[in-house]
């Protein structure tokens, strides 16, 4: 492997995946994950290569055998997030994984991949219901501030939902374009499972377990590697 990761000026090795896509393969929202975290160990040095890249997350790999993960947001560290934990388990291809907030299961089922997480280890969102899917869909950007999750029942019988995403962050991410997170409290508010079309067309799937676990699941897919990826053709 030609280079060095020690900086966040520096080119780490990294995957991007689309996590949550749509039925027709489109949309999901996009993960960087640097699969070696070793050659960034440093918190401050993650933060920043996080901020560089720009996605809603980036996920470093500290223990690929164990599923040990680090995720961060252009600003801040996680203990848990939702679509990073479904990217990396469909990238680790492990029955678990490991993340502050506690152990997180996983499995691959198809052409879906699923999580089981608590509620409690979500960050806060501000859950917001609207009267229809087209309430939603009109929606501007709220102000920074707080975390919106704007919401509305497109088919209540069947449990279906439209859904966006407002960070609020003031990060440059204005929307999120699928975050498992939030449907995770949304799945927990409700009791019940859950099929979620958010943003511009991707899905989640959620379903509460016993105990107070849910699981929250979505199709995954490689959108490209990073500079000198690990993944087949890089060095």
């Amino acid at each position: 492997m030609n280079g060095r990761a020690g900086t966040a000026d520096d080119a780490a090795d990294y995957d991007v995946l689309r996590v949550f896509c749509g039925a027709d393969g489109r949309h999901g929202n996009e993960l960087g994950v640097v699969r070696d975290g070793s050659r960034m160990p440093d918190r401050a040095e993650r933060q920043a290569f996080a901020g560089k890249l720009g996605f809603s997350e980036t996920v470093f790999v500290d223990d690929p055998e164990r599923g040990v993960i680090d995720i961060y947001t252009p600003t801040l560290r996680l203990p848990f997030a939702g679509h990073p934990c479904v990217g990396s388990a469909w990238l680790l291809d492990v029955p678990e994984l490991v993340v502050p907030a506690g152990t997180v299961g996983a499995r691959l089922d198809g052409e879906f991949t699923w999580i089981e997480a608590r509620a409690e280890w979500a960050p806060p969102r501000t859950l917001r219901r609207y009267g229809s899917a087209a309430e939603v869909d009109a929606l501007p950007v709220p102000p920074a501030g707080e975390w919106i999750y704007a919401w509305a029942w497109e088919d209540e019988a069947a449990g279906r939902v439209r859904a966006r995403g407002f960070p609020g962050r003031d990060d440059g991410i204005t929307e999120d374009e699928a975050t498992g997170a939030a449907a995770l409290l949304l799945t927990d508010l409700l009791d019940r499972a859950l099929n979620i079309r958010q943003g511009r067309g991707s899905q989640i799937l959620t379903a509460p377990q016993p105990e107070g676990w849910i699981e929250v699941g979505g199709r995954v897919a490689g959108l490209r590697p990073g500079p000198r990826s690990s993944i087949a053709g890089g060095a």
